[in-house]
């Protein structure tokens, strides 16, 4: 409800701050840029647009992206273990999930996925899909039902050995093997690629969050 971000608990760049490199940095086409962030009328936007910039990474070096987009994390601000996570996010796009947006947490230390990567929700090729990836693999699934355009809400409870996930109410997946219990942070972002990953290209486009809670255990 506020103007702005809580700079005390949020960042608004990927390991790093100003215009930022994306998280994928091969698959994705967008630096992340702290003014595609926008805290108004009662909800935080990730903003999408076509707007060409450049951005750096240790790994890469420094490339030009066709786009400019938002994303806000709590690394080295906050981190749990076990909990409740649940947001209430406007996906973009009307009868599928355009872009790349997702929702997720990750673990603190350490290289992911081996200490942990917890997918709420994620746009893929168009659909609301969930995962927990650990360095055995990736379990998960997209659910059923058009999630995009529209208030919906996506939780996760994660717990000693288990993750169970919600969608709207409704628990749609469990997971019961490799489950991390190592301290995770989260992310918010509204990434964009070739379709390899993500849904359609649409830009402008806009991923609205009401809320992102944590009950912990």
């Amino acid at each position: 409800n506020g103007s702005s971000l809580n700079t005390a608990d949020w960042s608004t760049g990927w390991y790093g701050s100003g215009i930022t490199n994306p998280v994928n940095t091969p698959y994705e086409l967008e630096c992340y840029d702290p003014s595609h962030v926008v805290e108004a009328n009662g909800e935080l936007d990730l903003n999408l647009t076509a707007t060409p910039e450049s951005c750096s990474s240790v790994t890469y070096g420094e490339f030009n992206k066709p786009n400019a987009s938002g994303i806000v994390t709590t690394m080295n601000k906050f981190s749990f273990t076990y909990g409740y996570i649940e947001a209430r996010v406007w996906l973009p796009g009307t009868s599928a999930v355009t872009d790349w947006p997702a929702v997720w947490a990750d673990g603190v230390s350490g290289q992911p996925p081996q200490n942990g990567e917890l997918d709420v929700v994620e746009g893929l090729r168009g659909g609301a899909c969930w995962h927990f990836h650990d360095s055995s693999g990736s379990p998960g699934r997209c659910v059923s039902g058009n999630y995009a355009g529209g208030w919906h809400t996506f939780g996760a409870d994660w717990e000693p050995g288990s993750v169970t996930w919600y969608y709207d109410g409704v628990a749609v997946g469990t997971v019961t093997s490799g489950v991390t219990s190592s301290r995770m942070y989260l992310i918010l972002n509204l990434a964009v690629d070739d379709q390899n990953h993500g849904g359609a290209i649409q830009a402008p486009a806009t991923m609205r969050i009401g809320y992102l809670r944590v009950w912990q255990h």
